[in-house]
């Protein structure tokens, strides 16, 4: 399981924007969910 979540971190990479440099409090909802969901990836790709 823990591969599959690291192949998807990278795709993430890849096809995801990145929202490093932008203050999370003035990004849209469907930018704040793909945040989440790259946290979420993330998360499950370092355990």
């Amino acid at each position: 399981m823990k591969a599959f979540f690291k192949v998807l971190a990278k795709v993430n990479r890849l096809i995801l924007p990145r929202y490093s440099k932008r203050d999370i409090n003035h990004l849209s909802r469907l930018d704040k969910a793909v945040v989440a969901w790259r946290y979420w990836v993330t998360v499950h790709a370092l355990d």
